[in-house]
């Protein structure tokens, strides 16, 4: 049997001290971190941002089959994408996490161990945070800070009628991932001796457990002179975020269906599972895409970029927010979000 350390055994300071023992900064604005009173940051001259998240065991995640190290990770990841679609680059995280007795310091390492993969793969300092006891579950909050140049900020509410609709990646993987689980985890409590079979899903598996954020579109923007006229995450849905951008700019839009970028192997799951590929890529949570507005005259430098799908134009507020189906029909644009199939 494995060695089981009781978190009481360290005690919170010494626990603290056991988790952030090995940190080494990676940015210059990182001046002080973990070990004193409050941590300080210098961003010389840059606009700072700052994002913040909390992740409840049984509403966000279901340690049933997410890995601690996966959770981890997906923790920090999901807070730099909100970082990245300001247009602005992430440099330092706070981690504060809730745990009850149940979970020892080993679980607890394993944990740390993905938010240090995610820290050193985005090149961002983990630079403070709390530990505390929790009666109820694995309670998890995250707060991400980065810098942006002035002018290269990208709000949501800057669209212009006209601007094209884009997405990165492609839609719905998540969510997919997510109904393979829940259907796994039910058919385990009915049965326990009936192994998980995940049927060669990794893709979509993968999607749901160990998301990235869009550092390389981020990039590219910067690579070729690309400013969004607006520009949000997809943690919720495309349709939902479309809507967003209108209402945030006062416009309408127009999206194509068949424009919507959607992996063959989702699609696969999708007629798997009965479901229709192109609902769960318009209201699917957790893609953790880019969804932004281009002025048309930036149409030439992304035509190149295959990440990079236009899925539909910004129309005036009066034309309403529209989807035109590959039957060529258009409907009403509705959010369904994250929680529409679990009726």
């Amino acid at each position: 049997m494995e060695n089981r350390t009781e978190i009481a055994s360290l005690g919170e300071f010494r626990l603290i001290e056991h988790l952030t023992k090995n940190i080494e900064f990676q940015n210059a604005s990182s001046i002080l971190g973990v070990g004193d009173d409050a941590a300080v940051i210098d961003h010389f001259g840059k606009q700072t941002v700052v994002t913040t998240d909390l992740l409840l065991e049984g509403i966000h995640f279901d340690l049933m089959y997410t890995p601690l190290k996966h959770l981890g990770y997906k923790s920090v990841v999901v807070n730099l994408s909100d970082v990245y679609a300001m247009n602005a680059q992430p440099t330092q995280i706070t981690l504060s996490i809730g745990i009850s007795n149940r979970f020892s310091v080993e679980a607890l390492n394993e944990f740390y161990e993905g938010v240090y993969v995610a820290c050193e793969k985005y090149g961002v300092d983990l630079i403070g945070g709390d530990t505390s006891s929790s009666l109820k579950g694995f309670v998890i909050s995250v707060t991400a800070l980065g810098e942006v140049v002035p002018d290269q900020l990208v709000k949501r509410s800057t669209a212009q009628k006209g601007d094209l609709i884009c997405v990165s990646g492609d839609l719905g993987a998540a969510f997919l991932g997510l109904t393979l689980m829940e259907r796994e985890k039910k058919i385990y409590q009915e049965n326990p001796n009936i192994q998980p079979d995940l049927e060669n899903e990794s893709y979509i598996v993968g999607r749901l457990l160990k998301p990235e954020a869009r550092k390389d579109i981020i990039q590219f923007f910067a690579d070729n002179n690309i400013l969004p006229t607006s520009m949000m995450d997809v943690s919720d849905g495309i349709s939902s975020e479309v809507l967003h951008l209108c209402q945030q700019s006062n416009l309408g839009c127009k999206l194509y269906e068949e424009k919507l970028p959607i992996a063959d192997l989702t699609r696969q799951a999708a007629f798997k599972f009965g479901l229709d590929p192109t609902v769960c890529a318009l209201n699917g949570g957790e893609d953790y895409e880019l969804v932004f507005t281009l002025k048309q005259e930036d149409h030439d430098k992304i035509v190149l970029n295959e990440e990079i799908s236009v899925i539909g134009y910004m129309t005036d507020v009066e034309e309403g927010q529209k989807i035109m189906t590959k039957g060529g029909n258009l409907h009403p644009l509705t959010a369904q979000g994250w929680n529409a199939f679990n009726q």
